[in-house]
């Protein structure tokens, strides 16, 4: 508790925080709005802490694991308030668990809101040989009249994609299987399409955290439907967004997807359509925006381009 005393302080920012670490609950004052909706999410980091476990490096995805939460209540023009972090271990061992909660502050700084709290669980019983599992949650808010649900979208309006930082955190299971089969371990260097350094240090890339790219986004444009790309890829997490009787039409050619995807689907004989369905393919998070607004949404996140439109249709998403 004494060790990370210090990076959790360091994630309050302008946030009014009372009372301080190790209370049984953490309490934080709303900002004042006039009608504040309070927002939320939940979700862990998969199978990637198997090689967080395997390489002995922690700090990455305790930033995946804000990540996977924040970027979800991002969607709905919240501002992230606050995140509770939940680690289970076979056994306490302060150094890894230091850097885990270490990794979670970085996120939390990253995000803009506090870490206010946590709880750590230790379970010998049910986490052996130095594994271990992380969730957490985050609160956000959001004034009611500025939520943004996708009910504004229209037909012609145009699709903005923000480039991702790698896998992510979702599709593990299956990057594990195509690396065991064809005998890739995490150790190996100067393996094509894995730019990062080692395999392992590629594969633990942190997820991107959208929070800045957001604010910009609503700042310079009207942003009238967001997704956060992560299970299930660009063809199911656009339609959640999108009103019945419209369709995503996204263009492939629109951007150019990293090589680290290309490498997975030729080592495991992926087909392009379950490519899309598992993983993000260097597309990160969308917002949809009127096409007059379109140049001004690129313009204020470096990266963003435009990767399609919405159109008439059964509600769903047309790669082409």
């Amino acid at each position: 508790m004494n060790r990370i005393r210090s990076a959790v302080a360091s994630t309050t920012g302008d946030l009014k925080i009372i009372g301080g670490l190790g209370g049984f609950a953490g309490m934080l004052e709303l900002p004042t709005l006039k009608e504040p909706v309070l927002v939320s999410a939940t979700d862990g980091v998969g199978t990637k802490v198997l090689i967080a476990e395997e390489l002995g490096i922690y700090g990455t995805v305790g930033i995946d694991l804000v990540a996977m939460s924040v970027n979800d209540l991002l969607v709905t023009g919240a501002r992230p308030l606050f995140f509770l972090d939940y680690l289970a271990v076979g056994r306490l061992e302060p150094e890894k668990a230091v850097a885990l909660v270490e990794g979670v502050a970085e996120g939390c700084r990253q995000s803009g809101c506090a870490l206010l709290g946590g709880e750590t669980a230790e379970m010998p019983d049910l986490y052996q040989g130095g594994h271990f599992d992380l969730a957490g949650f985050a609160v956000g808010v959001v004034e009611k009249s500025a939520i943004i649900d996708g009910s504004r979208v229209q037909a012609g309006d145009v699709i903005i994609g923000l480039p991702s930082s790698g896998v992510h955190s979702n599709g593990f299971s299956l990057v594990r299987k195509i690396l065991e089969v064809n005998r890739i371990t995490y150790a190996m260097d100067e393996v094509e399409g894995f730019s990062g350094g080692s395999v392992g240090a590629t594969l633990l890339t942190p997820t991107k955290i959208y929070a800045k790219d957001v604010a910009a986004l609503m700042q310079a444009a009207e942003v009238r439907a967001m997704a956060h790309i992560t299970g299930g890829g660009l063809p199911e997490n656009l339609p959640r967004v999108i009103p019945d009787g419209l369709s995503a039409r996204v263009e492939r050619s629109r951007w150019t997807v990293p090589p680290l995807f290309d490498t997975l689907q030729r080592l495991g004989n992926v087909e392009t359509a379950e490519m899309f369905r598992t993983f993000n393919m260097g597309i990160g998070y969308v917002a949809i925006v009127p096409a007059a607004d379109a140049e001004k949404a690129i313009a204020a996140v470096p990266g963003a381009l435009v990767i399609g439109e919405v159109i008439k249709g059964d509600n769903r998403t047309e790669i082409v």
